[in-house]
């Protein structure tokens, strides 16, 4: 029997692979006598030794092994492909993926070690090659008739068939049926490929046909993962909602027969989201849905030369409206290194979508992706970056290398004090002390340059410390309730940090709140039956600004992970 091993080497272990899975239904489906134990599939991560990963493929033997290759896992690839024929002699290794179809050619010659490549969409193209391998041949004459390969023939002399054409996205079978074996997983699920857009940085827009599944198989299939109770389905569509029709049919169905537990993640275009659309998301369970918005710049110039289609102010008007229902986390994006935006660029670019208000705004850095646009026009626009995978920007016509390094260190502030949502009535305050956001991160990011704090592993403590050092002396005192504050939201923090000082809520008072809302609850009602003991150590009781708060740990926000927060009278 022929043994083909699927292998996926994921970024994490919480993430899963789709496309290894996509294939190996569609070739089961679709290819006539492949049995199940002929296709395995194997999922590793970047951060496994790489002897531990040989030693496994080892183990399983197979005649065929495949890697699904991307940005974040080439070099990895690369090395087992490297090693592996040396404890599998004769094993034919192919590779697939966005990050091996540009320069199929010219991968191989780097790896007389491979035997071919899956150009593109894979499903159709696998199942054909393992009809082939199954008919004991594999020949070049045979392999000739399969459109989507790059291949090395008989002589040696490197063989490329025609692009197959785009296929039927519906085809394609549902591969979480056995939904056990992705426990701990995020689910990844596509209801479309393609995109409608020619961003010049992206290779989404190489595939100009947009296609959709069929909106009855998307509907049974989401139902499969509310049933199941998934915590997380994270849409891989690349512009969700470019099809008014099919993002209301999906919005609609999970809205209608959600059960409070699922969360869906989606990618979306905001200026193209119309008055029924918002309206409808705004009408939806805190947390049901997440959106994840690419604004990349508000430089006009460069959204112009990037080739980008979208109206800021529409974008800025959307994402403010659906800030205010208060029940979808939204996370925007920015790209540094771009053509046209210099560091002060930027820094505005940064400061406007700061002030739309988003649950996480990501700071990102240009790839200079193969077979992008920016890819072809990097001299054009002094555009410098790093041979090995990602790609980084390292400079441009506008932005220096110095520029990109300050940047990196402004992102892990923002990534600390901003995106984790932990010090989030600090930096509210503390913003109002600079001229801009983008300045006072600025100066954070100066202040951990200055002090060495850069590099190092900080508990979540001492990130609270360092922000109380780099707050202005004449003020550090006015900020410890913001802090304290901050601090509690979170976690009912044992050891209360030296630098809070003491609590203003003293023991005795404590003790006999809790006693009296044991004998007669009037703020903890869901704790019935419970003694003042078991709540004192579920809630926690705190002074900020002159009143006493109950944090309830049991009762937290939707989107932010905050305790819910009652004021005391009379304590």
């Amino acid at each position: 029997m022929m043994k083909v091993l699927l292998a996926a080497v994921n970024a994490k272990y919480i993430h899963s692979n789709l496309a290894v899975y996509s294939l190996r239904a569609y070739a089961l489906r679709h290819s006539g006598e492949t049995r199940p134990e002929e296709i395995g599939i194997a999922e590793y991560t970047i951060n496994q030794p790489i002897d531990e990963i040989m030693m496994d493929i080892y183990d399983r033997r197979p005649d065929i092994l495949c890697f699904s290759c991307y940005l974040w896992n080439i070099s990895y690839v690369e090395g087992l492909v490297r090693e592996i024929p040396k404890i599998l002699p004769g094993v034919k290794i192919w590779l697939g993926g966005p990050e091996v179809s540009y320069d199929a050619g010219e991968t191989l010659q780097k790896y007389p070690q491979v035997t071919g490549i899956i150009r593109g969409e894979g499903e159709e193209t696998f199942a054909e090659l393992m009809a082939v391998y199954r008919g004991q041949s594999g020949g070049a004459h045979e392999l000739l008739k399969i459109k989507g390969l790059t291949f090395r023939d008989g002589d040696g002399s490197i063989v490329e068939t025609k692009p197959r054409p785009v296929m039927d996205l519906s085809r394609v079978p549902f591969v979480y049926e056995h939904i056990e074996d992705f426990q701990n997983r995020i689910i990844y699920y596509e209801s479309s490929r393609g995109c409608p857009f020619s961003c010049s940085y992206c290779l989404s827009s190489v595939d100009k046909c947009l296609r959709f599944r069929d909106i009855s198989l998307v509907e049974r299939e989401l139902q499969f993962f509310i049933d199941h109770e998934v915590p997380q389905v994270k849409f891989v569509d690349r512009t969700f909602n470019c099809r008014h029709d099919h993002a209301m049919a999906v919005w609609s169905y999970i809205k209608e027969h959600d059960r409070g537990i699922t969360n869906f993640h989606f990618e979306v275009a905001a200026d193209l989201l119309n008055d029924e659309e918002t309206d409808l998301i705004c009408s939806m369970r805190p947390g049901l849905i997440q959106l994840e918005i690419g604004v990349q710049s508000a430089n006009e110039r460069t959204i112009s030369e990037i080739q980008r289609t979208m109206k800021l102010a529409q974008v800025k008007e959307r994402v403010l409206r659906i800030k205010e229902s208060g029940n979808v986390h939204q996370h925007l994006d920015l790209i540094a290194g771009l053509p046209y935006e210099d560091y002060h660029s930027f820094a505005r670019s940064f400061d406007l979508v700061y002030g739309m208000g988003p649950e996480q705004l990501q700071l990102g850095f240009l790839k200079v992706l193969k077979g992008s646009l920016m890819y072809e026009r990097a001299e054009e626009y002094g555009l410098l970056y790093q041979e090995r995978p990602p790609y980084e920007v390292l400079s441009t016509k506008w932005l220096t290398y110095g520029d990109i390094r300050r940047l990196k260190q402004i992102e892990e502030m923002v990534e600390v004090y901003y995106n984790s949502g932990q010090f989030c009535n600090t930096i509210e305050q503390l913003e109002q002390e600079f001229p801009s956001p983008f300045a006072m991160y600025e100066a954070l990011a100066s202040y951990y340059r200055e002090n060495g704090l850069f590099g190092a592993q900080h508990s979540r403590i001492a990130r609270y410390e360092i922000l109380h050092r780099f707050i202005p002396a004449k003020k550090r005192e006015e900020y410890l309730e913001w802090l304290t504050l901050d601090l509690y939201l979170r976690d009912n923090v044992k050891n209360r940090p030296s630098f809070l000082g003491e609590g203003k809520v003293t023991k005795e008072e404590a003790a006999a709140f809790y006693r009296e809302e044991a004998r007669n609850p009037r703020y903890l009602k869901e704790y019935e039956g419970y003694d003042s003991r078991q709540m004192r150590k579920m809630t926690h009781l705190e002074c900020i600004h002159g009143q006493t708060a109950l944090f309830d740990y049991r009762q937290r926000d939707a989107l932010t992970g905050n305790a819910r927060i009652c004021i005391i009278e009379n304590i």
